[in-house]
C-alpha cells in the first residue's frame, strides 16, 4: 500500500483529501460540542417567545425565505449547528452590509464552509485533467491556500459591501435632510415628512429611501417615535444617522424646533462632505507621486542624460585613452 501511494499521485491525492476531511470532521465535532449550550439557550428563548401563540417569525418571512435559508434549516435539522460563538458580531457586520435576515449569520457560516471544500476540490479536479500531475507538496499547499481563501473571502466581500453601502448613505443623506427640511417647513409632521422623502428618493438614493420607508411603516404600526428612530439607527449602522436620530429624539423630548434642528444638521453634514472631498483632493498629489517616481522619473533621467553619455563615449573616452 505504501509503495502504491509513493508511485501513484492519484492515491496520494485521495489520501490527502481523506486526511483533510478527517481533520475537518474533528473540528466540526468540537465546534458542535462547544456550541451545544448556546443552541439550547437559543431554543429556550425561541420557545419562550412563542408562549401565548406569538411566534418570533412572521408568516411573510416564512413565505419569502430564500433557498439558502431553507438549506440552513435542513442542515441544522440534520444535527449540524451553523451558529457561531461571535454570532452577534457577524450579525452586526451583515446588517451594516444590508443583510437584515435573521438567518443571515448562519447562511454566512454555511457559505464559508462550502467554499473551504469547493475551492480545493475544483483545483484537484483541474489537476486530474492535466497530463502531468503536480507534486504532493504543491498539491497540499495549493489546497491549503485555497481553503484559507474560501474561509476569508466571504468576510472580505461583506466588508467591502458594507463600506460601499455606508459611503452611499453618507453621500446621499444631506440631500435627504434638505428634502425633509422643506417638508417640515411646509407644515408636515415628522412621520409624513419621512414618508414623503422616502417616496421621493426611490430613484436617486434607494438605500436611504428603504430605511425611511421602513421607519414610517414602523411608526404606523404603533411604535413610538423614539423606538422607531433607534431602529433606524440600528438598521443603517452609520454614525451620521445615529447622531441624526439622537438629535431628533432629544429635539422631540425638549420641544425644540424640528426645522431648526434639521437645518443645522444638514449644514453640518454638507460641510463634512465638502471636507471629505477636499481630503481626497489633497491626497491626489501623494498618490500621483508613486507612478511618477516609478515610471516617469527614470525615463526623464534617461532622456536628459543620454546626450551627455553619448558625447562622453564619443569624445571624452577616446581623448583619455589617446586613441
Amino acid at each position: 500500500m505504501i509503495e502504491l501511494a509513493l508511485s501513484n499521485w492519484v492515491v496520494r491525492a485521495l489520501i490527502l483529501i481523506a486526511i483533510f476531511g478527517a481533520v475537518a470532521l474533528i473540528v466540526f465535532a468540537v465546534s458542535n460540542t462547544a456550541t451545544r449550550r448556546l443552541r439550547v439557550a437559543r431554543e429556550l428563548e425561541r420557545l419562550g417567545g412563542e408562549v401565548g401563540g406569538k411566534s418570533t417569525e412572521s408568516l411573510t418571512q416564512q413565505r419569502n425565505e430564500g433557498m439558502w435559508a431553507r438549506m440552513v434549516k435542513r442542515i441544522e435539522a440534520g444535527g449540524l449547528d451553523l451558529s457561531d460563538t461571535a454570532e452577534s458580531e457577524i450579525a452586526k457586520l451583515l446588517r451594516s452590509a444590508g443583510y437584515m435576515s435573521a438567518t443571515a449569520p448562519r447562511i454566512y457560516t454555511l457559505v464559508r464552509l462550502i467554499l473551504i471544500f469547493v475551492l480545493p476540490g475544483l483545483y484537484i479536479l483541474l489537476t486530474l485533467s492535466q497530463p502531468e500531475p503536480p507534486t504532493l507538496m504543491r498539491l497540499y499547499f495549493t489546497c491549503a491556500i485555497l481553503a484559507v481563501f474560501g474561509l476569508y473571502a466571504p468576510n472580505l466581500f461583506v466588508r467591502a459591501k458594507a463600506d460601499r453601502r455606508r459611503q452611499e448613505i453618507i453621500n446621499g443623506f444631506p440631500d435627504c435632510l434638505d428634502l425633509m427640511l422643506v417638508c417640515v417647513e411646509a407644515g408636515l409632521g415628522l412621520e409624513a415628512a419621512l414618508d414623503r422623502v422616502g417616496r421621493e428618493m426611490v430613484s436617486s438614493h434607494p438605500r436611504i429611501s428603504a430605511l425611511l420607508t421602513e421607519t414610517t411603516l414602523l411608526m404606523r404600526a404603533g411604535a413610538n417615535r423614539e423606538d422607531a428612530m433607534r431602529k433606524l439607527a440600528e438598521r443603517a449602522s452609520v454614525d451620521e444617522i445615529r447622531s441624526f436620530t439622537t438629535l431628533l429624539i432629544q429635539s422631540d423630548k425638549l420641544g425644540t424646533s424640528l426645522a431648526t434642528t434639521l437645518r443645522v444638521y444638514a449644514s453640518e453634514m454638507r460641510e463634512a462632505r465638502r471636507l471629505r472631498a477636499e481630503e481626497k483632493a489633497h491626497r491626489l498629489p501623494v498618490l500621483i507621486s508613486i507612478p511618477l517616481v516609478v515610471f516617469m522619473l527614470p525615463a526623464m533621467i534617461g532622456v536628459l542624460t543620454l546626450p551627455a553619455i553619448v558625447l562622453t563615449i564619443r569624445e571624452v573616452v577616446p581623448a583619455l585613452t589617446g586613441s
